[in-house]
Order: C-alpha cells, then sequence, then structure tokens
C-alpha cells in the first residue's frame, strides 16, 4: 500500500489570480492548440463588438503583426478608466486581471452581450506573454501594460500591470486598443490564421447590420512572396446578405431570402431564409454573435414555429387538403438555408466554448415568435399575387420532400430486410474486429479489395475493422436519401457505423468511435474522401462535429538503404531527408503496394501512424465550400480549386471545408 501521508488544510492549493487560468487552461479556452490560441483572440474581438452592436460605436479593426501579436481596436464608450471602489485600482486593472469581472453580469450597461462570464479579457491576460490597453475616453489617452513578474517570493504571476493605468495624453478619438501577444509555449508557436479570422470577422459582419469590420494582417503570405490583402466588411443586408452568400452557389428556388426582424418581451430576433433546390437543411443559429454549431433551445423553437405556421398556413389557404395528412417539419425544411440570430440577457450557454444554447425559455420565445411573423407575412394571399407564388413554391417544395421521405422510409425497410442496415450482416465486405467496447474500437474505410486485404492482414483485430468500398459511392450532395439509401456501398456503411441517418441518426449506437477513412494519396482517392466527408457531413454531421471522423495519411515515399528506412509524406520531407541522407527512393501509387507490415507501421498502428482529425469549426463556411467543391456549379469549383490546391499536400480539398487538426500520433 502506498504510504499515508497528512492531509489537511496545508494540502490544499490556493491558485492567486490568474495563476489558475495557466493551471488547467483548458476550462476556459478548451484547448492548448491552434483552436484555443484563436479563443484569446476571439474574447476580446466579443467585447468590442458587444460595444458597437449595443449602439455606442460603428467600427471594429482587428490586426495581426509578424511577431504573431494582435489587436482588436472599437469606437466605442472606451474601458471605465476610473478606481474601483473595492479593489482600489482603475477598471481596466480590473477587467483585465480578475476572473469573473466585468459590465456585463447586470442589464444597465448592455442589452445583450457575447462575453457574459466575464472571464474573457483575463484570460487572454493570462496566456500572453504582454497585453497591451490603450484607452481613449473624455478626451484623454490612458495606457496600461501587463505582463508575468515574480513577487518577492521568487513564485511567477502571470497577466501582472507593470504600473498602474496612466494618462499619456490628449485625444480626440474613442473607444479601447487591446494589443497582446500569445504565450508562444503555451500555444506551441501556433500561428494565427488569416483564413479563420477573415471567415469569422465576415459573419459578425453579417450578424451586426452596418457595423464596419476591419481585418488587416502585416504578415506576408506563407510563400514570401505577397502582402496580405486588407478587408472590410459592411453589410446593410444583415442576415438576408448572410443567407444569399451562403446560397452563392447553390439554385434558389425564389429570389430573394425571406427576411424578418422583431422583438418580443425579452429579446430581439431575427431570421432569414431560402429555399433551394438542394435535399438537405442548413440552419445557422447564433446568440449574441456567438456561433451556436451545436443548436439548442432556439433553434428547436425555429424549427418547430416553421413547421406550425406553415401546415396551419397552408390548410387555411387550400395547399393542404382536410383529407392529407400535415407535412413533416423535415419537409418544408428540405433544402432551406437559414440564419437565425438572437439577443438575449443572462444566457446560459453549455460550457465557456459556447456551442450550445441551453436556456429553456428560448425555445417557446422563439417558436412563438416565428410562428406568429410567418403567420402575418402570409395572411390575405388572395390579395397578394406575389407572397401566394412565394407560398405556393415552398408547398410544391416540402410536398415533393414529403414523397422522398416515405420513398426513403420504405427503402430503410427493404434494406433491413435484406440485412444491410441498421445491424444486418455484411457477408463479404466488413472484417469486423472482436473488441466490444466501441470507445476503443476503429473502422478504417479503404479503396479497393486490393488495399482491404492488406490493411486486413495488417490490422490489429482485437480493436481495428476493415471495411473495403467496392465502388465509388454517390456523390450525396447532388442526391435524395432514397437515393443515397439505394447505393449498396452507403448501404454498408450505415450498417456497419450502427448510428442510423439523417432523422434516425443516433450517436449513441456508434460501434466504432475512430471512423478512418483511408484512401491513396492521388487524385482518385482525395475524390473518394471528398464524397465520404461530404456524406458524413450531409447525413452523420454530429459524427464529424463529435470529433469521430479522420483521414488516414499514407506516406508517399520510403527513403531506404541497407541498414536505414524512412517514410515521407510529402514533397517536401522527401527534400530534407535526401538532403542529408542517401538511399533508394520508393513512390509508392496506392496502399495496395505496401505489405501488411509496412501499412501496420505507417498508417495504423496507433503508436506510429498520422492521423488528421476532421471537426467543423466554422459550420457556415464548410457549408458554403462543401457546395462549391461538391455541387453543381462547375465554374466556381474550378475557381476554389485554382486558387487553393496544393496537390503535394497530404490533405485533400475537400478537408479544407470541414476544417482539420494534424496530429502525429493516436489520432487525437
Amino acid at each position: 500500500m502506498q504510504e499515508e501521508k497528512s492531509y489537511d488544510s496545508s494540502s490544499i492549493q490556493v491558485l492567486e489570480g490568474l495563476n489558475a487560468v495557466r493551471m488547467r487552461p483548458g476550462m476556459y479556452i478548451g484547448t492548448t492548440g491552434i483552436k484555443g490560441m484563436h479563443h484569446l483572440l476571439w474574447e476580446i474581438v466579443d467585447n468590442a463588438i458587444d460595444e458597437v452592436a449595443n449602439g455606442f460605436g460603428d467600427t471594429m479593426t482587428v490586426t495581426i503583426y509578424p511577431d504573431n501579436s494582435a489587436s482588436v481596436e472599437d469606437n466605442g464608450r472606451g474601458i471605465p478608466v476610473d478606481l474601483h471602489k473595492t479593489l482600489k485600482v482603475s477598471g481596466v486593472e480590473v477587467v483585465f486581471t480578475q476572473l469573473h469581472a466585468g459590465g456585463k453580469f447586470g442589464n444597465e450597461n448592455y442589452s445583450f452581450s457575447g462575453g457574459l462570464h466575464g472571464v474573457g479579457a483575463s484570460v487572454t491576460n493570462a496566456l500572453s506573454e504582454w497585453t497591451e490597453v490603450t484607452v481613449n475616453k473624455d478626451g484623454k489617452q490612458y495606457f496600461i501594460k501587463f505582463a508575468p513578474s515574480k513577487d518577492k517570493d521568487g513564485k511567477m504571476h502571470y497577466g501582472v500591470a507593470t504600473a498602474p493605468l496612466k494618462e499619456v495624453g490628449k485625444t480626440a478619438k474613442k473607444g479601447t486598443f487591446v494589443k497582446f501577444l500569445p504565450d508562444g509555449e503555451m500555444f506551441r508557436h501556433a500561428e494565427f490564421s488569416h483564413e479563420i479570422i477573415v471567415k469569422r470577422l465576415r459573419e459578425l459582419a453579417y450578424l451586426n447590420k452596418g457595423v464596419r469590420i476591419i481585418f488587416k494582417d502585416e504578415r506576408v503570405s506563407a510563400d514570401n512572396t505577397e502582402i496580405l490583402p486588407t478587408y472590410e466588411f459592411k453589410y446593410d443586408g444583415g442576415l438576408a446578405d448572410f443567407c444569399e452568400y451562403l446560397n452563392d452557389n447553390k439554385t434558389s428556388i425564389y429570389a430573394k431570402p425571406l427576411i424578418i426582424e422583431g422583438q418580443t418581451e425579452n429579446m430581439p430576433i431575427a431570421f432569414a431564409m431560402q429555399h433551394t433546390d438542394q435535399y438537405t437543411e442548413s440552419v445557422f443559429s447564433y446568440v449574441n454573435n456567438i456561433p451556436t454549431s451545436e443548436g439548442g433551445t432556439h433553434e428547436t423553437g425555429f424549427k418547430a414555429g416553421i413547421t406550425r405556421a406553415f401546415n396551419q398556413i397552408g390548410k387555411q389557404n387550400g395547399f393542404i387538403k382536410e383529407k392529407d395528412t400535415a407535412l413533416m417539419g423535415e419537409d418544408y425544411r428540405e433544402g432551406l438555408t437559414a440564419v437565425l440570430s438572437i439577443k438575449m440577457r443572462e444566457v446560459q450557454f453549455e460550457g465557456q466554448t459556447k456551442t450550445k444554447l441551453g436556456n429553456p425559455e428560448a425555445k417557446s420565445e422563439v417558436e412563438g415568435f416565428v410562428y406568429s411573423k410567418l403567420i402575418e407575412y402570409f395572411s390575405n394571399l388572395e390579395k397578394d399575387s406575389k407572397k401566394k407564388n412565394l407560398f405556393d413554391t415552398i408547398m410544391t417544395k416540402a410536398k415533393g420532400a414529403a414523397r422522398v421521405r416515405e420513398a426513403a422510409r420504405r427503402a430503410k425497410d427493404n434494406a433491413r430486410k435484406l440485412n444491410s442496415i441498421d445491424g444486418g450482416v455484411l457477408i463479404g465486405k466488413l472484417s469486423s474486429c472482436t473488441g466490444r467496447k466501441p470507445e476503443f474500437n476503429e473502422i478504417f474505410i479503404v479503396e479497393g479489395d486490393s488495399a482491404g486485404g492488406t490493411a486486413k492482414q495488417g490490422r490489429d483485430r482485437s480493436i481495428q475493422a476493415i471495411l473495403p468500398l467496392r465502388g465509388k459511392p454517390l456523390n450525396a450532395e447532388k442526391k435524395r436519401l432514397d437515393q443515397v439509401l439505394d447505393n449498396e456501398e452507403f448501404r454498408t456503411l450505415i450498417s456497419a457505423l450502427g448510428t442510423g441517418i439523417g432523422e434516425d441518426f443516433n450517436l449513441d449506437n456508434l460501434k466504432y468511435h475512430k471512423v478512418i477513412i483511408l484512401a491513396d494519396a492521388d487524385q482518385d482517392g482525395a475524390h473518394i474522401r471528398s464524397i465520404l466527408l461530404t456524406f458524413f457531413y450531409r447525413y452523420m454531421r454530429d459524427l464529424v462535429a463529435e470529433g469521430h471522423v479522420y483521414i488516414g495519411m499514407p506516406p508517399l515515399y520510403k527513403v531506404w538503404r541497407k541498414d536505414w528506412s524512412a517514410y515521407c509524406y510529402d514533397d517536401i520531407e522527401l527534400k530534407k531527408v535526401t538532403a542529408t541522407q542517401k538511399g533508394s527512393i520508393q513512390r509508392y501509387k496506392g496502399l495496395g503496394e505496401m505489405n501488411a507490415d509496412q501499412l501496420w507501421e505507417t498508417t495504423m498502428s496507433p503508436q506510429t501512424r498520422k492521423l488528421c482529425r476532421v471537426s467543423i469549426d466554422d459550420a457556415a463556411e464548410a457549408e458554403r465550400l462543401i457546395t462549391t467543391l461538391m455541387g453543381d456549379n462547375i465554374e466556381a469549383r474550378k475557381e476554389y480549386i485554382s486558387r487553393h490546391a496544393n496537390f503535394n499536400k497530404e490533405e485533400t480539398i475537400a478537408s479544407k471545408a470541414v476544417k482539420s487538426k494534424m496530429t502525429t500520433k493516436g489520432g487525437e
């Protein structure tokens, strides 16, 4: 037994100031990877947007500097500079050094806010090498800097003011300027992504009609050949412009999005919606400008309100006969692109990363608003031919979706009878594993029988299953659900995973917690990866959102001699190896060229493989890019590929649409 030690009050560790953030950063920003580093920026951006969106300013500027520092400036009221009555330091110092301190807990200063937890600015400060704040207020300019500091006992404290807030001059400007440098060691020297920031700031401009957002990147491009562009976003159409942007490469079935804005007793609500000829729905929801990628009570209420209203309008105007069965919500949402934005007080997000709304009152509030506003909008159709034609178009689309839904139900029933879906026997295709704990099990989806045979020989049978694809699956972007279910490869895949599909999807039934796409490192392999990612995104989105989908990364080359060998995963790595080592070079054209030991060592062994974990960081942009890459607009696809493609890179182009994080071991 372990020797018993004294356990008294002296054993309890008290983390003072911002040291708690340094000790457990994941509690505050989710991860210390590149996503967590961007979270530092978003916390400051949220504060600036809260200021301008509440009417205290109209412009925000974000700048990234060559040393990877970042700044956010707004022309709002400026952080309070007077002394805090209790702490006896300036309001600026309180905001940046005290957790759970801010002006957003009550409702006197902000009608609504994204930064409701009061930890944003202080967490950014705690996880930065230094932070500088300039406040322009009442004709005066003030400055303060924060940095790590040791006390008299040699203990390090982080985010400490190097001196009290100081008045440094006169100014006609107003607002706050915050500049910080993320801690390089904490974030493993990650760098801010130009592309990620552009997408988020564009999104914020759509959500805040009329607000001007400027983005400057003072770095040069990755290949040091060009200065990165400056962006200025300002959308007077707000959510309607956002909806059109998302549908840019789709075919809309009516010309302009339907836009409705209003105020209930407790919250402003706005939504825009437009149907396309697609077969899947795309609903994007936001609370106080924060994207709720996992939905929540507001999104549930939004969908329920649409269903109730359209069924009521349809019955009142003869589109749905008395003998007809009321259409279901999924029928009205087929091909729908919608953006919902609500602003509310006392927000209850699930966790600091704010991806799902939990407020129960939001459901009834949003549902009632959507229902009443749609009933009002489509009232007196007999006197308004334009609106009558619009509703007729929506109902025609919904009725067609209902017929497809019924056909899909019959297809599912037939598939179950054939033991090809929902857990049936997959004779001759799936080589299952012996493990019975899904959290430890992996399934490799491999291209062709040759690679499948090698993978079966090289795998760890206790945890790894192999599913070879004998043909190229359908492009799910262009097919209805019943057509997807008619495809043998997809039926086999659905059955192997055990989750069901579409409205029947249940992640709790997933048989393998790692779903690994393993295809050749060529254009055919990239196409198969794209098709599978599109299928997962459209019909099993939670599989991606919860981090269960991976891309296996087979090497392109083997460099070897008698007593030594190395694998290279791209041309850049090959150049580095051959610059210092001489040997023969073998170029792998496909997985089938490897023997079982090589495939295990390079691609399947949890200790040595490289996996690309696929996640959805920006659902709206993922939606748009998948439509571009897999939809019918050929010119848009050519333009995107010519601008972004690098066929020597390890990852498929489509995996850019669902943001991916590269790892070297274990696939985590």
